[in-house]
């Protein structure tokens, strides 16, 4: 057997491969289509949310620029250099796994993962300040819009879009970390190496999905419109 084909055949024999497929490439590709079907399933589910708030944005432009205004535009922008942050370290983490670093990509994955937990926690503090302030719709709870009464019907609609978008990003960023924990596990007992990094590549396309949601909701929910003269 000559030495190529006697590594094609080791190559063949990875662990990992599954026995459906002739080769890890064969399965990568596989895999990554599969994902990438997945994420245009998800761009139409946060498109149709996206495009009732356009809707209703258009129909009450006064109300939506003045709810704006109760949003924390700081706690926002941290939460966006956050998660821009652990783009760039889930893309070091893919790198490492793609060199067989094993201790370079627990380390990315493990700040990933901290950045994605400080994401949350800072969203939980907004969801609470927006608790005290009364700014959650429905749920038996009271509206209090006093300061701008003319707006206090149509901006119960704001605030229901907002919870809405940003609650369905926050479980998404819930379930990107229970991805990462079970790709740190993997990174840990070798089941990850420079053959079969395809699963930290995958779970990558995922991770930088959830961030790219987030740039295009900071802006639509807590920037547009907030200059307007009718907010006040």
């Amino acid at each position: 057997m000559s030495p190529e084909t006697s590594a094609a055949a080791e190559h063949h024999h990875h662990p990992a491969l599954a026995h459906h497929f002739d080769s890890l490439a064969e399965q990568n590709e596989a895999a990554t289509l599969g994902m990438w079907v997945f994420l245009v399933t998800e761009v139409l589910f946060f498109g149709g949310a996206l495009m009732a708030y356009s809707i209703y944005r258009s129909w009450y432009p006064g109300a939506f620029a003045s709810a704006s205004h109760h949003l924390d535009v700081t706690l926002g922008a941290v939460n966006t250099a956050v998660l821009i942050v652990s783009s760039l370290t889930m893309a070091m983490a893919v790198h490492a796994a793609q060199l067989g670093e094993r201790g370079k990509l627990k380390a990315f994955l493990l700040i990933t993962m901290v950045l994605g937990a400080t994401f949350l926690v800072v969203k939980g503090f907004e969801y609470h300040e927006k608790y005290v302030e009364h700014h959650i719709p429905g749920l038996g709870l009271p509206f209090d819009y006093s300061a701008e009464p003319q707006f206090a019907a149509t901006a119960q609609i704001f605030f229901s879009i907002y919870f809405v978008l940003t609650g369905l990003h926050a479980l998404h960023m819930i379930v990107g970390l229970g991805i990462m924990t079970w790709m740190y596990i993997w990174a840990a007992n070798g089941t990850i190496d420079k053959d079969y990094s395809s699963p930290i590549e995958i779970s990558g396309l995922y991770w930088h999905f959830v961030d790219i949601v987030w740039i295009f909701l900071f802006p639509l929910l807590y920037l547009i419109g907030r200059h307007a003269s009718g907010a006040h």
